[in-house]
């Protein structure tokens, strides 16, 4: 039985479990079975490894999509150069099996984005690995990307921005964990007031599906999008590339 799954800190609330057994159900694939696997702390992902002989391929989560890094064997071009790895590969390279990192966040978000005309200036909010992953895909349809952090040393500090910058910033991209379930009335701390009908704000949170922050754009006639069909989009990119393993 291959075994596949999804590593992270905490997972109840995660969506990928009950996607990937209704995925094998209605495709008829007996053969696979996707678990969760919560990780106190990322140094134990060796043994994690060596406990399951089975593994074929995994998810990564929060808040371990960046240092997973060290404790992989290779990484796919696309991962390497967002440095953030969302899915696993156990794959043979020269007679020898090796774990492989690659970002399939960045064909999820690029995918959702493929009939949408961008802005020149995008806000990205979160500096984590989903983060990453957005900036790599907005910058490389040119539009500038700029990050705002908790940690000033990481972009712009949530007290630095303006009603002005935020009007200046017509893409909007939520890639915190701010406003998931059960924590709906959560949301990132900008002024709103900045936000018009010309602003697009996407949210990577999916559930629910209309978060606190997604609700500030829409009184205010902004686009919005939640992160649901970005999150179905990476994970068949997944299932791709373990499907042939």
């Amino acid at each position: 039985m291959r075994e596949f799954g999804l590593i992270g800190k905490t997972l109840s609330h995660s969506f990928s479990k009950n996607y990937f057994e209704e995925k094998f159900r209605r495709e008829e694939i007996e053969d696979a079975t996707y678990s969760l696997f919560e990780i106190a702390d990322i140094k134990d992902i060796t043994d994690f490894i060596r406990q399951h002989p089975n593994l074929v391929g995994f998810n990564v989560t929060i808040p371990y999509k960046q240092s997973i890094i060290p404790y992989l064997d290779a990484l796919s071009e696309e991962a390497a150069a967002v440095g953030a790895v969302n899915t696993v590969a156990f794959q043979s390279i020269d007679g020898k099996i090796v774990t492989k990192g690659y970002n399939t966040d960045t064909i999820g978000f690029r995918q959702t984005l493929e009939n949408v005309e961008l802005p020149d200036h995008a806000l990205i909010l979160g500096t984590g690995g989903a983060a990453a992953a957005v900036t790599y895909v907005l910058e490389c349809r040119d539009c500038q990307c700029a990050a705002v952090s908790r940690d000033p040393e990481r972009g712009l500090s949530y007290p630095e921005l303006t009603s002005e910058l935020i009007e200046a910033h017509k893409l909007i991209v939520n890639c915190t964990p701010l406003g998931t379930y059960p924590n709906i009335n959560e949301k990132p701390d900008i002024p709103y007031d900045g936000i018009s009908g010309e602003h697009f704000l996407y949210d990577l949170v999916y559930n629910p599906s209309e978060t606190a922050f997604l609700k500030e754009g829409i009184q205010r006639s902004a686009k919005v999008q939640n992160g649901l069909s970005m999150l179905h989009a990476q994970a068949e990119a997944s299932w791709n590339i373990w499907r042939n393993l």
